[in-house]
């Protein structure tokens, strides 16, 4: 648990990022990972009274709120309309209905946990982050930015047409994921073929993968999957913790990737 000294309701953004400059400030979001700890706050922020508890969407993007809830996500008709079941799959085993009423998004993605199943998703989506000071931000540069006193005010979800899936292994329904991986399929371009690929909880904070050799150029077949898990695993590092050993996450990750890529044939 934590304790506080001086509580906050921000009136302001401005106000919010005045004080939270200085390091003994904390911004709070649901607390979920937060009064896991055992720590001592100066000056705990609240930005709840400033709006930022709304899911926007445009003809572009959608623009969930940092103070927006996992469950709020979870059960946006126009958000699971749109992206299928991915959003749902990734959010349904963190811990429970109950923790995801208290969780936020923002609080999800700023912290850049290794284990977080919402990285790993909105990597593969292409997502952008909108920073109140540095501004509108990737997530595939955000996730590698070291931390600093800045406030995630949104997390913006482009409207690409993707097809995605997203798949994980646990050794618990409700456990953090041992491997997380998350395809998507945007349409082609001058660029690649379209194929993003997240891996999470390596566990390390999630990692995107693209397919600059063209692997999956003339689409999913039993072999090109085979071939493009290959890559992905070599490619990535992983390392060992209680959940488990480094070459046991490389070798779920060849087998997710490929069940993943399979799945997704269906769809593109």
């Amino acid at each position: 648990m934590f304790t506080i000294d001086t509580y906050v309701k921000a009136e302001t953004l401005e106000q919010a990022y005045s004080l939270n400059q200085k390091k003994s400030s904390t911004i709070l979001g649901g607390c979920g990972w937060l009064k896991m700890g055992n720590r001592s706050i100066k000056t705990a922020i609240d930005l709840s009274g400033l709006g930022l508890d709304k899911i926007e969407e445009t003809d572009t993007e959608f623009k969930l709120g940092c103070m927006v809830t996992l469950r709020e996500i979870e059960t946006n008709e126009a958000i699971n309309s749109y992206f299928g079941d991915a959003i749902k799959e990734s959010l349904r085993h963190i811990v429970g209905v109950q923790f995801r009423n208290c969780a936020t998004i923002g609080g999800s993605i700023w912290g850049r946990f290794g284990f977080s199943d919402p990285l790993t998703l909105m990597l593969a989506l292409g997502a952008e982050v909108q920073l109140y000071h540095a501004g509108k931000v990737k997530l595939s540069d955000f996730v590698n930015m070291p931390h600093d006193r800045d406030i995630l005010t949104h997390v913006i979800l482009p409207k690409n047409n993707q097809k995605t899936h997203y798949i994980t292994h646990r050794a618990t329904e409700t456990d953090f994921p041992v491997i997380a991986c998350c395809v998507s399929k945007l349409p082609e371009d001058f660029r690649d073929n379209g194929f993003r690929i997240a891996i999470g909880a390596r566990p390390q904070r999630a990692s995107l993968i693209l397919d600059n050799d063209g692997i999956l150029n003339d689409g999913i077949t039993e072999e090109s999957a085979n071939k493009f898990a290959d890559y992905v695993a070599d490619t990535l590092n992983f390392s060992s913790n209680m959940r488990g050993s480094a070459d046991f996450r490389r070798h779920l990750t060849r087998v997710l990737v490929r069940r993943a890529l399979l799945a997704l044939k269906q769809e593109v």
